[in-house]
C-alpha cells in the first residue's frame, strides 16, 4: 500500500498543497486505498441540513433533480461540498477494508457499522447509485464507497439505538455538546431554530445546564413545531417569529427578559440572514454561538460592530470532546425527546 498522508492531503488534485475541505477537487478512485485510510462501503448520507434545503430549492423539490444535483456535486469535486453553502454533511456505512499501517492503532474492524463524524465536504466519496432521497430528514441512501482519513473521527453505532436513529443524532452532535459546555447555572439561553433536530438537542442541555435560576427561550419557525416544542417541555418559554426580522424578535426578548436579553445564543437555523437576530438578542457581554451553516462570517462581524454590540462570537465546531457520547446519551435519558426524534427522523 502508498504511505498516505494523515490529513489525506495524498487526495488532493488541485490546487495542490491545500487539505481537503477547501480543495476544489480530490481523487475519489477506491480501486486502492493508502496504508492509513479506512474504505467505507457506504449506506446512507445525512446531508447537511443547509445543503440540502438550498438543492431541494434548486430542483424545485424533484428528487430526480436532487439526484442529478447531487452526483453532479461528487463527479465534479470527488467529495460532497455543496458549491453555494460550502457544507457537506456526514455518512452511515460498514467498513469494508484498512491500511495496514492503521492496523492494531484503531479499535475498528472489518464489519463494524460506523458513521462518520467528519464532514462530506473533505470526504473522498464516489456514488454509484442513489437509490432513495428521504427529503424530509435530509438523508439519501446510496450504493457507494467513502474514504476516512486517519486523522478523521468516527462513532460506532451503539446496539440500542436504530442506525437511522443514531445517524440523525450524530449529524448534529456538535450543538449540544457545545451548548453543554457553555451553559453556566443562572444563564438565560435563547436557542434560534429550538424546534428542529440540532435545536431540540440543544434546548435539552441548555435546560440541564442552566438549571432551576436560568432561563431557556426557545424561538421556532412554524406553529407545529412550537406547539411541538412546547409539549416537550424542554422550554421555559416558546414562540414563533421569522429568525430573519431582528427587531421584532428582539423586542420580544427584551419583553422576556425584562430587558436584560440573554447571556448566550445558540443559532441552529439553516437559512442565511439570521445573524443580527442573534446579536441583538444577546447581552453585551454575553455569548453567539453559531452552529448554523448558513452564518455569514462577514454579516455577523460587520453587524455586531454596526450596532456597537461587544459580544463574543464563536463559529460553530461540528467537533467537540465526548460530542457523540453526549447526543447518544440523550436519546437514553429522554424518552420524550427519543419519541419525537423517532417519529421526525428514523
Amino acid at each position: 500500500m502508498k504511505k498516505g498522508n494523515k490529513y489525506g492531503l495524498h487526495r488532493v488534485i488541485e490546487p495542490k498543497g491545500v487539505l481537503p475541505q477547501p480543495a476544489n477537487r480530490i481523487d475519489n478512485n477506491m480501486d486502492e486505498i493508502y496504508d492509513n485510510e479506512i474504505l467505507i462501503d457506504v449506506q446512507t448520507l445525512n446531508i447537511d441540513s443547509a445543503s440540502f434545503t438550498q438543492i431541494e430549492e434548486q430542483a424545485k423539490g424533484d428528487k430526480k433533480k436532487i439526484a442529478e444535483i447531487m452526483m453532479d456535486i461528487v463527479a465534479k469535486q470527488g467529495k460532497h461540498r455543496n458549491p453555494v453553502t460550502g457544507s457537506g454533511g456526514m455518512l452511515l456505512g460498514t467498513v469494508e477494508k484498512i491500511g495496514d499501517a492503521l492496523v492494531g492503532k484503531t479499535d475498528l474492524k472489518v464489519g463494524d457499522k460506523i458513521a462518520t463524524l467528519v464532514s462530506l465536504s473533505l470526504t473522498p466519496l464516489r456514488i454509484d447509485k442513489i437509490k432513495d432521497i428521504r427529503a424530509d430528514i435530509d438523508q439519501v441512501d446510496i450504493d457507494g464507497k467513502a474514504i476516512l482519513f486517519e486523522s478523521g473521527i468516527y462513532a460506532k453505532i451503539p446496539s440500542d439505538i436504530p442506525e437511522n436513529l443514531a445517524l440523525s443524532v450524530l449529524d448534529v452532535a456538535g450543538a449540544p455538546a457545545q451548548t453543554a459546555k457553555l451553559v453556566k447555572p443562572g444563564d438565560t439561553v435563547l436557542i434560534i431554530g429550538a424546534g428542529g433536530k440540532s435545536g431540540m438537542l440543544c434546548c435539552y442541555e441548555a435546560k440541564k445546564h442552566a438549571g432551576i435560576t436560568g432561563k431557556v427561550i426557545g424561538l421556532c419557525h412554524s406553529e407545529k413545531s412550537t406547539k411541538r416544542l412546547q409539549e416537550l417541555g424542554l422550554c421555559d418559554y416558546v414562540f414563533s417569529a421569522d429568525a430573519t426580522q431582528p427587531v421584532p424578535v428582539m423586542e420580544k426578548i427584551e419583553e422576556l427578559t425584562g430587558g436584560k436579553m440573554c447571556d448566550i445564543t445558540i443559532n441552529n437555523v439553516n437559512i442565511p440572514d439570521t445573524e443580527m437576530t442573534s446579536i441583538l438578542c444577546t447581552k453585551n457581554d454575553g455569548l453567539v454561538y453559531f452552529f448554523s451553516m448558513a452564518t455569514s462570517f462577514t454579516k455577523a462581524a460587520l453587524g455586531a460592530e454596526g450596532v456597537g454590540s461587544d459580544v463574543t462570537m464563536i463559529v460553530g465546531n461540528g467537533y467537540t470532546k465526548g460530542h457523540a457520547e453526549i447526543a447518544l446519551q440523550i436519546m437514553r435519558e429522554s424518552e420524550k425527546l427519543r419519541k419525537v426524534f423517532t417519529e421526525l427522523y428514523a
